[in-house]
């Protein structure tokens, strides 16, 4: 059985999210699960070292209804659209049933601090450990080097890197040459949604495939590039490819 189905030049998963996450957590070797959505797409193009870091994924999930679409319109193909909070939530669930500890890579203190908090709550037998690296462009040698020796001492058994793409991605190919974690991913904006620092769309706009609207109008100054660049960028590929497709 195929598990895949391919996205311009992307094999994104077929998966429900919770066989993603449980075949993941009980395979002995190491994976790598990220996201893919128009806008990783579109900046992809032009930035060959983010283009390896997303091929070299064991699993690419479909974030976001443009997944979805994609699927449909170039493959006939029917797939489920998985954020990365769905990622992140069941994964926390499933470590919950037997421990485990995971380290959260990315973002401030305060929102840090914040998902220690919520997460004792929701998933009081998961053990929680946080780092806020600092802000740079791009993270060098020592930076690697220190990042991995934090998440070895606690032998981590999954790392979640809140960084948004591409630099959370470059960062985890990095990271996986130094680190003995059964499970990489990164989840960008979920660090903020999980801690409540930024409000994440109902689930009435996520059923109407309306999401990015209200995170746009939630953020415009960041998110415009997202909705007006990468997302006809994605959509034009999208058209030159299946008619492509019908050529042949």
């Amino acid at each position: 059985m195929n598990c895949t189905t391919n996205i311009l030049g992307f094999e994104v998963s077929k998966l429900s999210v919770k066989k993603i996450v449980t075949s993941s957590l009980l395979d002995e070797k190491q994976l790598v699960v990220n996201t893919l959505n128009p806008h990783s797409y579109a900046e992809q193009k032009n930035d060959r070292e983010f283009k390896n870091a997303l091929l070299s994924s064991d699993v690419l999930i479909p974030d976001g209804s443009g997944m979805v679409l994609a699927a449909k319109f170039l493959n006939n193909t029917g797939i489920g659209k998985i954020a990365g909070y769905n990622l992140f939530f069941e994964t926390m669930t499933q470590l919950s049933k037997t421990g485990g500890k995971v380290f959260f890579l990315g973002s401030t203190d305060i929102v840090l601090n914040k998902i220690v908090q919520r997460a004792k709550v929701d998933f009081p037998k998961v053990e929680v450990y946080t780092l806020s690296p600092p802000f740079k462009v791009d993270f060098d040698s020592d930076d690697i080097e220190y990042f991995s020796k934090k998440i070895n001492d606690i032998e981590a058994d999954v790392v979640f890197v809140g960084l948004t793409a591409p630099k959370q991605e470059k960062l985890i190919v990095k990271l996986k040459e130094f680190t003995d974690v059964k499970f990489f991913s990164g989840i960008g904006a979920v660090f903020d949604f999980y801690a409540g620092t930024v409000k994440r769309p109902s689930d009435i706009w996520l059923k109407l495939h309306l999401e990015w609207l209200v995170r746009f109008i939630g953020e415009p100054k960041r998110l415009w590039r997202r909705n007006f660049i990468s997302t006809p960028i994605f959509l034009i590929d999208l058209l030159k490819c299946k008619i492509k497709k019908v050529i042949k």
